[in-house]
């Protein structure tokens, strides 16, 4: 056991041009230091010495190198670094919420949006400076891309006249996003009930991850009650959605996925037909990048005269059971399930006339079991069909067989491909080529 000596006044340095208030509170915390021992059970006692630190000295005075003076000035220079990196924390916390940026030409466009808490409608139409005033004499003219990215809690998104580029990666992976109002004077672009598309309607750019919920409060169902509806939760008493949706037992539901004691198939299908389908209006020749990406979709019906499809267009999009392509007489511009009766007629998978498939287009898309790829095609990107093969229970499902309508020397002289374009299965040790069926006829 080792025992501390107080300290003697002599001990104390003296530091040049030090305040002398501080040399005297240093001697009276001098004079003033309590005795205490350093006691380490003899099992304790290292056995080795680490490279540049001092060895313990067990049975010795500890060593007296420091006063107390210099404790204090030290504790003093570690809280002005402490201080100085908590004000710099914060201030790398701060974020704005709109954070807008200038091109050389003098246009604004929004870089990226950061939610500062629970903001559910959110307005892009003029600049807005950091006190939240917009500037009219600064209209925004751009969504960047990933101006939006992964927010969860944005449902409505107000798109100004003045916009004139946007694009599906503007909103990615917009959790609770619901409807994209695009306002009717903008030239370039417009919403159908929600979903972006381009002025002259020959491009469908986005539809809203979360649409499904704003359309479970905009349908009734066969006994004419909506699906949801807006009111106050019973037990936190907030505002919200609430279901009307509701399994055997009586608890809410936030969607329905299959039949039950209450919800036989009748039920079923035409909550799918009227919640989980979408009609592409035959004006489109092009469904743009990440359009259906993480979409909320059953089925989908595409029309004969898209040229292009573009990367991760129906990207992530599990919950897809059927592609679905059609021809008509007259314009389809109905969205809903009730144009399918007006069409000329409709057949399994991909348009005939469909010229390019982008990259990662339908990648893990594993509700799907059957796609053909028409003759007309020219390119297929990279990864395009990945993963819509899979393992489930042991046993291999989804796309197991790629049909192409060309032959096998037409489609290598004629069409582009990218890497691993096929839905090969890798898992582990186990590997599954997909075959492919040159001069295929598709499935009626």
């Amino acid at each position: 056991m080792a025992k501390k000596d107080k300290k003697d006044k002599k001990n104390i340095i003296t530091v040049d041009n030090e305040p002398d208030f501080l040399e005297k509170e240093a001697e009276e915390a001098a004079e003033q230091a309590a005795e205490y021992t350093i006691d380490v059970p003899d099992e304790e006692i290292w056995t080795y010495q680490i490279e540049g630190l001092q060895e313990p000295r067990i049975g010795e005075k500890a060593k007296q190198n420091n006063t107390p003076k210099k404790k204090i000035i030290v504790v003093i220079i570690l809280l002005v670094a402490i201080s100085a990196s908590i004000f710099m924390s914060v201030r790398a916390l701060y974020v704005k919420e709109f954070d807008f940026k200038q091109r050389e030409d003098g246009t604004y466009y929004l870089y990226s949006f950061s939610n500062p808490g629970e903001v559910k409608d959110v307005t892009v139409d003029y600049y807005v400076d950091d006190d939240g005033n917009k500037d009219e004499s600064k209209p925004i003219e751009e969504l960047a891309d990933f101006a939006f990215n992964c927010d969860d809690q944005v449902t409505k998104i107000t798109v100004g006249k003045d916009v004139k580029k946007l694009s599906g990666k503007s909103f990615y992976s917009c959790w609770a996003l619901q409807y994209v109002d695009i306002d009717d004077a903008n030239p370039n672009y417009c919403d159908v009930d929600g979903v972006v598309y381009t002025k002259d309607m020959k491009e469908i750019v986005y539809y809203p991850i979360d649409h499904d919920r704003y359309l479970r409060l905009n349908n009734k169902d066969l006994n004419g009650k909506p699906y949801a509806e807006i009111g106050k939760d019973k037990e936190t008493g907030e505002t919200r959605q609430i279901s009307n949706l509701v399994d055997d037992d009586g608890r809410e539901m936030e969607e329905l996925w299959g039949t039950s004691e209450k919800y036989d198939e009748k039920y079923f299908d035409d909550y799918n037909h009227k919640i989980r389908t979408y009609v592409i209006p035959s004006s489109v020749e092009k469904i743009g990048e990440l359009c259906f990406t993480y979409v909320n979709i059953n089925y989908v019906y595409i029309p004969e005269g898209v040229k292009e499809i573009g990367s991760m267009g129906f990207f992530d999009s599990g919950n897809i059971w059927e592609f679905n392509s059609y021809t008509y007489d007259k314009p389809i511009t109905d969205t809903t399930y009730n144009a399918v009766k007006t069409f000329k007629s409709q057949y399994k998978s991909l348009p005939e006339g469909l010229e390019k498939i982008g990259s990662d287009c339908f990648t893990k898309d594993k509700g799907i079991n059957y796609m053909y790829v028409p003759a007309s095609v020219k390119e297929i990107g990279h990864h395009a069909f990945w993963e819509t093969c899979f393992q489930e229970d042991g046993e291999l499902k989804g796309v197991q067989k790629m049909c192409v309508g060309a032959s096998e020397e037409d489609f290598n002289k004629n069409t582009k491909v990218g890497d691993q374009w096929l839905p090969k299965y890798e898992k582990v040790l186990i590997h599954f080529n997909i075959d492919v069926e040159y001069g295929a006829e598709r499935e009626k």
